[in-house]
């Protein structure tokens, strides 16, 4: 298992398969934006490459991401790749689920563990002002398929402030009362050529489960308010699942970050948050050999920041969201 400078076990890595969307989420992306032509991204024999490597490095879990990974056409064929490569032991996904409801199923006989699901209202009107142009039944449909295929489901819901912080986060969390899911709000984020909306529309944990509190009732903290992952979890009164709150703008979670992210144009990012990058595309392009490309990834992880330099207002700019892969 790979350890950093700061000793934290690094593995688990997420792995953007491509930064194309289908929708055009407003914390995320410009509606006109612009995607990398294909032969720019990672092929699919270099990815499978690099997974084999991942896995005997030591790296234990992988997420597929995006943009939106549904979108490529290979994506069952890479996560079977993925679940039989020795050393992986989970393989999750990371979708809009508009897909969902075609792909849950051969997506799951494939070897796919678990997906995350994003859900930023159950409304349809500001479901589709959250998208531009989403459906919202796509996404319940994909929904209750992962789970009749017997995925892991967790739902994620980036908040934003004026637009679904309200009724919103009431409903998402209601689900948690008759549902053993995980619903998760995610603190929005500053990056590249979104940052000044996102910044504007950053929600605080605090103020989520003050909201939560005075709708059902003192929420419990589940594993003596431990992370799993990097979600804070609490118990609604009387619920079978949970909820969670993913805060890295009010209450990082540095010290216990264990990943990683390989962007779908071939770049090691080492944090979320911070512009270092290192560039395996080139190094697969230019001849390197399995020895020196696992030795560039192990220096790469040994190199990884201890976190984030948003309180020093250090806001990452080389990337949007959507082109490094959540």
């Amino acid at each position: 298992m790979p350890l950093d400078q700061y000793q934290r076990d690094i593995d688990y890595v997420r792995i953007s398969l491509t930064d194309a969307c289908n929708l055009r989420c407003v914390y995320c992306m410009p509606e006109n934006m612009k995607f990398r032509a294909r032969h720019e991204l990672l092929s699919d024999d270099e990815l499978r490459r690099l997974i084999t490597l991942l896995g005997r490095i030591g790296f234990r879990k992988i997420r597929f991401t995006g943009g939106e990974p549904t979108l490529r056409p290979s994506l069952a064929e890479l996560v079977r790749h993925a679940a039989g490569t020795p050393g992986i032991a989970h393989v999750g996904l990371t979708t809009n689920g508009v897909l969902l409801d075609q792909l849950a199923r051969p997506l799951r006989a494939a070897g796919l563990s678990s997906v995350n699901l994003s859900l930023d209202s159950l409304d349809e009107a500001r479901f589709r002002r959250l998208t531009r142009w989403g459906n919202l039944r796509d996404v319940l449909a994909g929904l209750a398929a992962a789970t009749a295929a017997g995925l892991g489901v967790k739902l994620n819901a980036v908040v934003s402030r004026g637009i679904n912080d309200g009724e919103d986060v009431i409903a998402l969390a209601r689900l948690t009362l008759e549902r053993a899911w995980q619903v998760r709000f995610i603190e929005q984020m500053p990056f590249g050529n979104n940052a000044a909306f996102q910044t504007r529309g950053v929600v605080r944990e605090s103020d989520l489960r003050t909201r939560l509190a005075g709708a059902f009732g003192p929420l419990e903290p589940v594993n003596g308010g431990r992370l799993e992952g990097e979600a804070r979890l609490y118990r609604l009164p009387g619920a079978r699942g949970t909820v969670g709150f993913i805060s890295p703008v009010s209450r990082p979670f540095c010290a216990d970050c264990n990943r990683v992210r390989l962007t779908a144009d071939g770049v090691l990012r080492l944090c979320l948050l911070r512009d270092h990058e290192v560039n395996l595309l080139m190094l697969l392009r230019s001849g390197a050999t399995n020895s020196e490309l696992e030795a560039c990834i192990r220096q790469a992880v040994h190199e990884k920041p201890w976190g984030h330099g948003l309180a020093q207002h250090l806001i990452p700019a080389s990337r949007g969201m959507s082109e490094i892969g959540g």
